[in-house]
């Protein structure tokens, strides 16, 4: 099988070039492992049914007899074994080298089970399903670094991303697996099968609590309803307990939290300026999965009745950008908030760059919205201005990039700056 070039190969060689270990985080199926085979020169499968359980004696006797091996080395599911964590810390520590080992985990760890952060030692990578440019169906005609750097001009810069592939890609998801199979069908049961090992399985195995499958799809149901929303828990836990009267707000609490052991679940942070007074700028999360797949799956829903339910694609569609945006901000160090106030001017997305840049971007499925977005965009800007001119002590900096991502074939940029940009174009 070809393996094809994920954003995150750069970032896996700059951490393995700065510090002694690398833990890669990520739901199931992603492509963690297969990406770490790439750098590594020998692995350590914890999960490996013929060899786990004397792997699992062994690090519960000398933990370090598990590290042997040419560097950088793999342990793949390290947290099978929470020991491994601290004999990889204190290997990085004696040998005094970077990149000698590589981890990688499906699921959060109690931090109880260990007794160093790692801070130091191991770096952190977060990886997500593929991205549209990485899975080949967006042609990354628009790098998101050179728009940020004012570097490209975008007029006319075009996909041949169809409106119906836009709908099947989210559909099926950004899982690797899905690359190699050849029928639209076996495609599109990757993300139904992930959903079902999720109820049946791993939400139950992820801290060894007996879980519902029958209340985890409710649950999963009750937050694709909510996806891309400011949907309070409260408004989820009702909409639960209409259908399972007995479940209490504890027991939702703790589905929830598995779901984020799990990297299934990843809400967006409120993006709060003073450029308001803090009473009007809502601070609520606001829902997402880590790929949009999972929410239709879990809705049980098809291509074709997304097709005609475009109200419903809107928040599936603000998914797969929120997404993409996390995957093409991984190289930048971007990090993503949102903003919204009670006045409901809003940025579905801030994305914020390590050196303290920033753009603001909305998300518009058909061309008849850009208005509206760039509208909110150009608003929020002024915002920042006149807080500026009113507060120059203490100015913010105002936004170096206005974008709005769109679903349509065609990118331009406006005069007012307000840069119209397909998903399908963008990159890195």
């Amino acid at each position: 099988m070809k393996y094809l070039t994920r954003t995150t190969d750069k970032a896996l060689d700059l951490r393995l070039e700065a510090f002694g270990a690398t833990l890669i985080v990520g739901p199931k199926w992603c492509g963690k492992t297969t990406t770490a085979e790439q750098k590594a020169q020998s692995v350590l499968r914890m999960q490996d049914p013929d060899t786990r359980d004397g792997y699992l004696a062994t690090a519960r006797t000398k933990p370090s007899l598990l590290l042997k091996g040419d560097t950088p080395r793999l342990i793949d599911e390290w947290q099978v074994a929470p020991v491994l964590w601290d004999a990889v810390r204190t290997a990085v520590d004696s040998r005094g080298e970077p990149g000698l080992f590589i981890l990688t985990g499906s699921t959060t760890v109690d931090r109880k089970t260990i007794q160093h952060s790692g801070t130091g030692r191991i770096a952190k990578l977060q990886m997500y399903p593929m991205s549209l440019y990485e899975s080949g169906a967006g042609n990354g005609s628009i790098s998101l670094k050179s728009l940020f750097n004012d570097k490209q001009d975008i007029d006319g810069i075009q996909t041949d991303l169809t409106i119906e592939e836009l709908i099947f890609n989210a559909c099926v998801g950004g899982w690797p697996a899905a690359t190699n199979r050849t029928s639209d069908a076996a495609k599109l049961l990757i993300a139904k099968e992930y959903v079902d090992s999720l109820c049946e399985s791993d939400i139950s195995t992820v801290d060894g609590t007996e879980r519902n499958p029958t209340w985890a799809r409710v649950i999963l149901r009750s937050y694709a309803r909510n996806i891309s929303t400011l949907a309070k828990k409260s408004s989820i836990y009702k909409d639960v307990v209409g259908q399972i009267e007995s479940m209490s707000a504890n027991t939702l609490d703790s589905y929830l939290s598995s779901l984020e052991k799990l990297f299934v679940i990843e809400d967006v942070e409120a993006w709060c300026p003073a450029i308001r007074s803090a009473t009007s700028i809502r601070s609520g999360r606001k829902r997402e999965f880590t790929d949009p797949s999972i929410a239709v799956a879990s809705l049980g829903l098809s291509p074709q009745e997304l097709e005609q339910d475009f109200k419903t694609f809107g928040f599936i569609f603000e998914c797969l950008c929120m997404r993409d945006l996390k995957v093409y901000s991984e190289a930048l160090g971007g990090r993503l908030s949102y903003y919204r106030d009670r006045y409901n001017l809003e940025a579905d997305a801030v994305l914020h760059l390590s050196d303290g840049r920033y753009a603001l971007v909305e998300f518009k499925l058909g061309s008849s919205e850009i208005e509206q977005g760039a509208t909110h965009l150009l608003k929020i800007r002024d915002l920042v201005h006149a807080y500026n001119q009113k507060e120059r002590q203490v100015p913010l900096r105002e936004p170096d990039l206005l974008m709005v991502i769109t679903g349509g074939n065609m990118a331009y940029a406006r005069n007012d700056e307000v840069h119209i940009i397909p998903i399908g174009c963008l990159c890195p």
